[in-house]
């Protein structure tokens, strides 16, 4: 027979695991939906890496810190040691990648291709121009060191590009 202690150290258990798998199945998905297609801006990254560390610091909430006899959040590397995932950035720019050497062997042809990689006509509004998602892919190239190759011919070569791909997963996003 557990005591109250034990008892109430295994509900708790039990209660971050489901909301973890809630976070996974339901809360994820919501907030990657549609990502390939995102041109995101750094203010909407630094979004996206708040809430994705502010998450798990409510899953996991405070503890109490043995030395002081007081209820403290958890830092960062302490949540990282408690539930390890890739970084939202990472997630989408990887599969931002994916679909992109997927619409670049469609072949121009395709609507999907022609719409995501010809130039608009006409006159453009004054300004700065907008960031394109054909900008992100080739800001991510950079990013991997193939800056100066047509991303369009690099990935017609599924081998290299599905390379290309995993370094862009495994870049340190800061």
């Amino acid at each position: 027979m557990l005591s109250f202690g034990a008892e109430y150290f295994v509900f708790q258990f039990a209660i971050q695991k489901l909301k973890i798998k809630v976070y996974r199945t339901i809360i994820l998905p919501v907030v990657l939906y549609g990502r390939e297609t995102w041109s995101l801006t750094l203010r909407e990254e630094r979004r996206l890496r708040v809430f994705e560390n502010r998450v798990p610091g409510r899953i996991f909430g405070p503890r109490r810190d043995e030395v002081r006899g007081k209820w403290r959040k958890l830092h960062d590397e302490e949540l990282s040691d408690l539930y390890s995932s890739p970084s939202f950035v990472r997630v989408i720019k990887s599969r931002r990648m994916k679909w992109a050497g997927h619409v670049a062997r469609m072949g121009l042809r395709r609507g999907v291709c022609k719409v995501l990689v010809r130039r608009r006509e006409g006159k453009r509004p004054l300004g700065r121009p907008r960031r394109r998602w054909e900008d992100n892919i080739k800001m991510y190239l950079q990013e991997v060191g193939c800056g100066g190759l047509d991303w369009i011919e690099l990935a017609e070569d599924g081998d290299r590009w599905r390379a290309v791909v995993n370094a862009i997963m495994n870049l340190r996003v800061p």
